[in-house]
């Protein structure tokens, strides 16, 4: 029997996103070094690297009304997931060697499981946008 199943990370997952609200974005984009650097240190959550910068890029330009072409039940469960990445303890307190980011990883691989499609129109946009700062304007 698996330690943390996929039906154990939606329930966190659900738990998490339907306790956010729109001021935790800012407190969760205050604690993305921390949150990052958690991530660096966890070879279950490391994997997910690329994915959790891609998640905070996207939350803190909804924060700032740079994009809101998103549904706040996505911000919400990617708000969610990382709060819940923050707290060190959750279901499986951080501290247990070799088990205590199993939980972390399966409520991140989950929630990018259910905001795939809305994480990768967040990307295509997000690299329209860098390549239109990066052509030079003429006047």
């Amino acid at each position: 029997m698996a330690l943390f199943s996929q039906k154990n990370a939606e329930k966190q997952l659900n738990a998490e996103a339907s306790k956010v609200h729109r001021e935790d974005l800012e407190t969760l984009l205050d604690r993305q070094h921390a949150i990052e650097e958690k991530v660096k240190g966890s070879g279950k959550l490391k994997r997910f690297s690329a994915d959790i910068q891609l998640m905070f890029s996207m939350i803190r330009d909804y924060w700032y009304g740079n994009y809101r072409s998103v549904p706040w039940k996505t911000i919400a469960a990617v708000a969610g997931a990382l709060l819940y990445v923050m707290n060190p303890l959750d279901v499986i307190p951080d501290l247990i060697l070799g088990f205590g980011f199993l939980d972390d990883a399966g409520v991140v691989a989950l929630c990018l499981k259910l905001v795939e499609s809305d994480l990768h129109r967040y990307a295509a946009w997000k690299e329209q946008q860098e390549e239109v700062k990066s052509v030079p304007q003429t006047n």
